[in-house]
């Protein structure tokens, strides 16, 4: 991992850990992947190693992002999908080259050939953002309660009542401003 650029926020689903690649984006938006060689980092941290990216790739990238987050933000809220966002995800998907494979342990990986570029990996990434948009997986698409995030996340929770995107991020901020403000209202008491 290279020094000097904003941790990444890595979750348990694919597709919405990629659209956490940019967040508070109703704040001040942090950029994960600013660069090509940090979206190759990404890749690389999510088991689709890519030897290197161009800058056309970043963006291409950061539509597919785009693209998730406005999907999987219509189907949280049961509203239409945006049409322009479902062609790029499934664009990307259809564009890209990986075979499924299954490991001993019984789960699913993505293998990328040894020739693979970018836009094999961001197919898989397109192909996890349709089985969750789709309802195709145990769980259910949510938007973080932080008002500066409000990222889509899938909640795998048995309740399915998960509120942040992150505990260790939005969670634990939300939580430390209700105590603030409980302090600063009642000064003496101890919560």
């Amino acid at each position: 991992m290279r020094a000097g650029f904003p941790d990444f926020r890595l979750g348990n689903v694919l597709a919405t850990s990629f659209t956490g690649t940019l967040s508070e984006r109703h704040g001040n938006a942090v950029e994960r992947i600013p660069v090509p060689h940090r979206l190759v980092d990404w890749l690389a941290v999510n088991g689709l190693a890519v030897d290197s990216c161009t800058p056309a790739q970043l963006d291409l990238a950061r539509e597919l992002r785009e693209s998730i987050h406005a999907a999987a933000t219509a189907a949280a809220i049961q509203d239409a999908l945006p049409a322009s966002a479902v062609q790029v995800i499934n664009d990307r998907s259809a564009q890209g080259r990986a075979a499924a494979i299954l490991t001993p342990e019984g789960e699913r990986r993505w293998r990328l050939g040894p020739a693979s570029c970018v836009e094999d990996a961001l197919g898989v990434i397109a192909a996890d953002a349709i089985s969750i948009i789709a309802g195709e997986r145990d769980g259910k698409l949510a938007l973080c309660a932080s008002p500066t995030c409000r990222a889509a996340f899938f909640d795998t929770s048995q309740s399915r009542t998960r509120k942040w995107c992150d505990m260790n991020t939005c969670g634990n901020r939300q939580k430390k401003a209700r105590f603030n403000a409980n302090q600063r209202r009642n000064p003496g008491s101890v919560t």
